[in-house]
């Protein structure tokens, strides 16, 4: 009996035993870091800067965990802010560095700077007093972004114009759209394309939904879709979700396990639905799609997406900077863990393996051995062991890709090349192709327009390949068709040009949902 009661007591004792030399440990490691940087400040040969040591020290410790947990400076985190708000203050340009200026790509209309005259296509080389000329793409924000009614005077150089433009512009609040495309692919079938998941998103895509005169039927296209914030996924998969479903549940050492179900019954759960995935959708994306894969709802068409299902919680350090440190992970309706596999500490490798995702002999071996799950509705199998596996498998577009035409879009070539034909044909352009409608039917590139690219290439250095632009002449094509469709008409021009360019999820998607009977249901119910 004594020996029973000595057990009990040293087991009740060890938890605590094991809490305490945790403690311990954590002191002692703190003051081991106390000790190094007071020995930095006093002894070292040189002032010490102590705060970009310790935010590298701080970075470094974070990278030896997950892939995801992170530290941002004030600096990142007020962007970051920025693109999750939906809004910031400016002067309403969108705007790409191109020979080391400033380029005005286009200006968002009833913005201050439109209401001025700023247009497309002009340069800005001054802002205030500052020469910019030679800014980088991530500073000129800095420069033209501030407190809203504040002041900002910029110095234009307009294509055609010999003196120097100069204008006054009140900042203002400006909209930062997630919503890029929002129309009818066919008379019944509706197309949204949502870029990332803000603060406004939910409210654009339902605003974006109802314009569209609620159609029968609805393409959601989360290709690229890195993801963003939790509580606009829920929203947008309780959209097509009856009252009471099971969206998401998260699991964590250190805080409690949630489930998240739908508050009320979504304005479209009868509607078919198709999810467009690749392997840039990520987090958020993923949990939208697996939920609707997950209670039938839809299919997803594409590829395997990401795999990011680590949930961070930002924590404020006081100064204007953060961390994001993994507490849990997010599982799908089904059970799934929509996380990749990952070691602390190799990052490298975690994003190596996700490009080799992108071959399909080397894809299909690392799926092989992945759990199967059941859906909850049909009761079909899904997979899991990482990402959202699409119900149906588009093959990797690489027809007409070729290193040359990579070249062209990695150094912005044929964007630059686009720019510069509109300071010079624009209004011809507008004139003969008043609506998109009547320039898909009749605009094409000419021999001048490629070889002009092909010019500006070779200035940038790149060895011109006759082979490789014939093989990729197609896709050449579409980029101009598209990137000038996305400048002289309204918003989503680009994706009208793309989406129908190109044989692929898009493509597949229409046909799905135009023959849903044969095509569609079949594959919910685990018949195709």
């Amino acid at each position: 009996m004594r020996l029973i009661l000595t057990l009990l007591v040293t087991l009740l004792f060890l938890p605590l035993r094991a809490q305490e030399t945790q403690e311990k440990v954590f002191m002692k490691n703190m003051q081991k870091i106390m000790q190094v940087s007071r020995l930095l400040s006093k002894l070292y040969v040189e002032d010490v800067e102590m705060t970009p040591l310790t935010e590298s020290a701080i970075r470094a410790m974070l990278e030896q965990l997950d892939p995801h947990s992170a530290y941002l400076d004030a600096e990142e985190m007020k962007s970051v802010e920025e693109s999750f708000n939906g809004e910031f203050s400016g002067i309403g340009v969108e705007f790409a560095i191109l020979r080391d200026t400033v380029h005005v790509v286009n200006t968002i209309p009833g913005g201050p700077a439109a209401e001025v005259g700023v247009r497309a296509n002009d340069r800005i080389v001054r802002i205030d007093t500052l020469g910019a000329v030679g800014l980088k793409q991530g500073e000129v924000p800095k420069y033209l972004r501030g407190k809203r009614g504040s002041k900002v005077e910029i110095a234009i150089h307009r294509p055609g114009v010999s003196e120097e433009l100069r204008f006054s512009i009140v900042r203002d609040k400006i909209p930062l759209n997630t919503v890029d495309a929002a129309y009818m692919a066919t008379p019944e079938i509706g197309y949204i394309k949502i870029n990332r998941f803000g603060r406004t998103t939910f409210e654009e895509f339902r605003s974006s939904f109802a314009e569209l005169g609620r159609p029968q039927s609805l393409i959601l296209d989360l290709r690229g879709n890195g993801g963003g914030l939790l509580d606009q996924a829920l929203k947008l998969a309780g959209f097509f979700l009856p009252r009471g479903a099971v969206v998401l549940s998260t699991e964590g050492r250190a805080i409690p396990p949630m489930t998240f179900r739908t508050p009320e019954n979504g304005a479209f759960t009868e509607g078919h639905v198709a999810v467009l995935i690749d392997e840039t959708s990520a987090s958020a994306s993923e949990i939208v799609a697996g939920a609707i894969q997950d209670w039938d709802r839809g299919v997803v068409i594409g590829r395997p997406s990401f795999g990011k299902g680590l949930v961070q919680r930002q924590i404020s350090l006081g100064d204007g900077s953060a961390i994001r440190l993994t507490v849990a992970r997010y599982h799908t309706p089904s059970g799934r863990v929509i996380q990749r596999p990952y070691k602390q500490g190799e990052r490298r490798e975690y994003y190596m393996d996700h490009l080799r995702r992108y071959d399909d002999r080397v894809r299909d071996s690392l799926d092989a051995d992945t759990p199967e799950f059941t859906t909850l509705k049909y009761r079909r199998t899904v997979r899991g062991g990482g990402g959202i596996h699409p119900d149906l498998l588009i093959p990797a577009d690489t027809a007409g890709f070729s290193p040359y035409y990579g070249q062209l879009i990695r150094r912005g070539v044929i964007n630059e090349y686009v720019l510069g034909y509109l300071d010079h044909h624009r209004t011809h352009l507008k004139s003969r192709y008043p609506t998109l409608a009547d320039f898909k039917a009749g605009f094409e590139p000419d021999a001048g327009m490629y070889e002009g690219i092909k010019a500006l290439a070779t200035r940038y250095n790149i060895e011109f390949d006759e082979g490789e632009f014939s093989h990729s002449e197609k896709l050449v094509k579409i980029r101009i068709r598209s990137l000038l469709a996305e400048r002289l008409f309204e918003r989503g021009s680009f994706y009208k040009i793309v989406n129908n360019s190109h044989t692929g999820a898009y493509t597949r998607a229409v046909d799905l949902l135009s023959h849903w009977e044969t095509e569609g249901n079949p594959i919910l119910k685990g018949e195709k």
